[in-house]
């Protein structure tokens, strides 16, 4: 086959026969691309030969479930990947609309290697993308990710007989009995369901039904117009409509979920918005009492209280900071036998004997509601208040263009790590240590902490700062982290801020 990225555009002959794909939509643990600015249906051919070839060289059984969520353009996609995936010689096992966390279900339900799901996953209408892995339940990461668009982009394919296609019923019905159990509420609780009009609409209101929680219905119809926001539980616009929607009801929580359903965001009874990483210390020290000596894996945006918390201290617990990115914090949790994995842009990561450790938003949801049944006197908000107290700005991402935010993260690493060498203070303190495994974490000695890294999915640098002293210090550690940010000309402007 020729060498598949060509110089067409849309509404020309060319765009209709030859495949079309921006070499940038390769990212660190899966493929996006807006659509049909930067790759086009025979891109998406392209792309499912390729990753049918990179599961045959690799000795791999040559069958794949694969989904697609709930987006108007998603099935077109979704049967142009098949196509190719089919001509590579592999069976593949349609399991129709899905969440993420469903389509890596069916890779135990059915009992197949392979898994590719067609998804945006949070990002607005207009994108596209897939995840995909073949060793349960682990995602591509960039070794594999790199494997593969050295294939897609080279044209290295090969093709093969035997490709075929079948529809695999059932499944959703499957992956929310394993997600219920025989578990129900001992406790009344009352429930807002947030999903942002998104695929998670299709389950989580019946999942907490089914668990007898009551449900406050918050655009849980589905609508893949996203009338009312984006569904993304990081994103403040959902965390206070979900906030809103609780005090107007009385509701005892509030649990939103993301686009493609692998990840949850949390809003308590006081209205109170709850960053995943706080509510993952939250589970920690739940989790530990009943298995003393976990470990965890946080991922490196997260709360220091994963090593500094004394409740997790007396509990034994080991805590381990991770790259970010499901596919880094998946793998390192198996890697090292974690029991979970906390990250905070709302991925958990619940291995056995809770879950499978993939990241799953309604398990999570369901987890929640059994934490708040095993403490019958608690409220979150009593939860959240006997956290130690810290200050953490919310996610905020610069702009920085894919081509140039690595080389423009080597050199604000070089530079923080230049300042901690040569003994200069930082936002009025003394710099600890510089953790460079996913750009620079700049610890302060007192635990406080600022980050920058790049966006392994956007156009972005991402800046996280957390204080364990005051909101004025967590201020001031992000002006000084900013300071060096702006000696990059490359770094535009951000999200939001603090």
């Amino acid at each position: 086959m020729t060498r598949p990225i060509f110089e067409v555009s849309p509404n020309t002959w060319e765009f209709l026969r030859d495949p079309m794909i921006k070499p940038t939509g390769f990212r660190e643990y899966d493929a996006r691309w807006k659509f049909p600015d930067e790759i086009n249906l025979p891109g998406m051919t392209a792309l499912g030969l390729g990753l049918g070839t990179q599961i045959r060289r690799r000795g791999i059984d040559p069958v794949i479930a694969v989904g697609n969520d709930y987006r108007d353009y998603s099935v077109a996609i979704k049967q142009a990947l098949i196509l190719g995936l089919m001509r590579a010689g592999i069976t593949v096992k349609d399991i129709g609309p899905a969440l993420s966390p469903m389509a890596y279900f069916s890779q135990f339900h059915l009992d197949v290697p392979a898994v590719a799901m067609v998804t945006a996953s949070h990002n607005p209408n207009g994108w596209t993308g897939v995840k995909m892995g073949f060793e349960r339940p682990l995602t591509h990461g960039p070794d594999e990710m790199a494997e593969l668009r050295d294939i897609v982009l080279n044209g290295d394919f090969d093709e093969a007989p035997g490709g075929a296609y079948e529809f695999a019923p059932g499944v959703k019905e499957a992956y929310i009995d394993d997600l219920v159990g025989d578990f129900r509420m001992s406790r009344p609780l009352k429930v807002v369901c947030a999903t942002g009009n998104g695929t998670a609409a299709a389950f989580a209101p019946e999942i907490f039904e089914r668990i007898g929680v009551e449900v406050v219905h918050s655009h849980t119809e589905l609508d893949y117009t996203f009338p009312n926001y984006n569904p993304n539980p990081e994103d403040m616009h959902m965390l206070h409509d979900m906030a809103d929607t609780l005090r107007a009801t009385g509701a005892d929580l509030a649990l939103g979920f993301d686009g493609d359903g692998d990840r949850c965001g949390v809003v308590d009874d006081e209205g109170e918005e709850i960053f995943a990483d706080k509510v993952g210390v939250i589970m920690a020290r739940d989790l530990s009492r009943i298995y003393p000596n976990a470990t965890f894996v946080a991922d490196v945006k997260s709360t220091g209280l994963f090593a500094a918390d004394p409740v997790l201290q007396a509990n034994g617990v080991t805590a381990d900071y991770w790259k970010t990115g499901h596919s880094h914090m998946k793998r390192r949790v198996k890697e090292i036998g974690a029991l979970a994995g906390f990250e905070k842009s709302g991925h958990y990561f619940l291995a056995e004997p809770i879950g499978r450790g993939y990241d799953c938003g309604m398990r999570v949801a369901v987890e929640i509601c059994k934490l708040m049944d095993r403490n019958p006197d608690k409220s979150m908000s009593d939860l959240r208040k006997a956290l130690p107290k810290t200050w953490s700005t919310p996610t905020m991402s610069p702009y920085a263009a894919d081509t140039e935010k690595y080389d423009i993260l080597e050199r604000l690493v070089g530079k923080l790590v230049g300042m901690h060498e040569a003994g200069k203070g930082f936002a009025g303190r003394t710099i600890k240590d510089v953790v460079t495994v996913n750009g620079a974490r700049v610890i302060l000695d007192n635990g406080s902490w600022g980050l920058v890294r790049a966006s392994s999915n956007t156009p972005n640098l991402v800046v996280v700062c957390e204080s364990a002293e005051s909101e004025a210090e967590m201020r001031a550690i992000f002006d000084a982290l900013n300071d060096v940010i702006r000696t990059e000309p490359g770094v535009g402007e951000y999200d939001q801020t603090i």
